[in-house]
């Protein structure tokens, strides 16, 4: 938290406690006897009576300013200083570290394991899938199905490779992949050419004449990145085009749309996050997703 918002706080803070106390002390200044009134009268008949807070429930509110003036200096109400010396990162570490302690022996017996085998050991698998939901579920759908612009695990197309070793540099140091837009060096008429050979690849009926147009384009434009025949390549991230599983879309109007304006997906790394034994695991339970019968 900055310095101007940690000022604000205490400002804020501190005005209310002190008018809190200052409304009591104001409040019984004046000896209010049994059965006194304020003066208003309603209705001719109606008096508004002032009779005084109890003693005891007076007491409970100097006990809460008592509270919050002590609760104010042990604890960081001044930023990052307090008597007791906690704070919420401090305490976020301390939890991280007796998580480790208690589960870190779990994932460090994994280490040693091969993927391929892991992916067949049950408990390895449940580890898996709890680091799974947790944090790669928000992105991949809690089936590993994907969504648009998000990969399918549980499928043999992978952009990246989809081999035990592979899979984990991908969890490790995740990717940034980049389809450039053409939108600006192309004119619509060539987009929506190869919008129409996109489709061809995929197998798709397209107008024949249209398909040799956009060959020539495509070789020119794409074939660098997606290959000749649109294979894809997988040190690049690029898509294979020829079949139809799409990341973005599969309408003609997703295609064109991805050609005119391009796309940027980043996978982030998560071995900063997980440690490199729970990574091992986590791509044990990836890899298995594809391997079902």
């Amino acid at each position: 938290m900055t310095l101007g918002w940690t000022v604000f706080i205490v400002i804020l803070v501190a005005a209310q406690v002190i008018g809190a106390a200052w409304l009591m002390i104001a409040s019984n200044r004046t000896t209010i006897g049994e059965g006194a009134t304020t003066g208003h009268v309603w209705d001719g008949d109606v008096v508004e009576g002032n009779n005084p807070l109890p003693r005891w429930w007076l007491g409970l509110f100097w006990l809460t300013i008592v509270f919050a003036l002590g609760y104010f200096v042990l604890y960081p109400s001044f930023g990052a200083s307090s008597l007791l010396g906690w704070s919420q990162i401090g305490q976020y570490d301390r939890e991280l570290e007796e998580a480790e302690q208690t589960y870190g022996k779990l994932f460090a017996a994994f280490a040693s394991a091969p993927i391929e085998e892991l992916a067949k050991n049950p408990a390895a698998l449940s580890a898996g899938r709890n680091l799974f939901v947790n944090n790669c579920a928000q992105c991949h759908g809690s089936d590993a199905r994907g969504a648009r612009g998000f990969p399918n695990l549980t499928d043999d197309e992978w952009l990246y490779g989809g081999k035990p070793a592979e899979i984990e540099a991908s969890i490790k140091g995740g990717h940034t992949g980049v389809m450039p837009g053409f939108g600006a060096g192309l004119p619509e008429d060539t987009r929506n050419l190869l919008a129409d050979y996109v489709q061809h690849l995929a197998g798709r009926d397209v107008d024949a004449a249209r398909v040799e147009q956009g060959r020539p384009l495509f070789t020119t434009n794409c074939s660098a990145c997606h290959g000749a025949n649109g294979e894809g390549n997988q040190l690049l991230g690029a898509p294979k085009l020829a079949n139809e599983i799409w990341l973005h879309g599969s309408g003609r109007s997703a295609i064109f749309d991805v050609i005119t304006n391009g796309r940027m997906n980043q996978m982030p790394p998560q071995e900063p996050v997980l440690g490199a034994d729970r990574v091992h695991v986590l791509a044990a339970y990836v890899y298995s997703l594809s391997k079902r019968e």
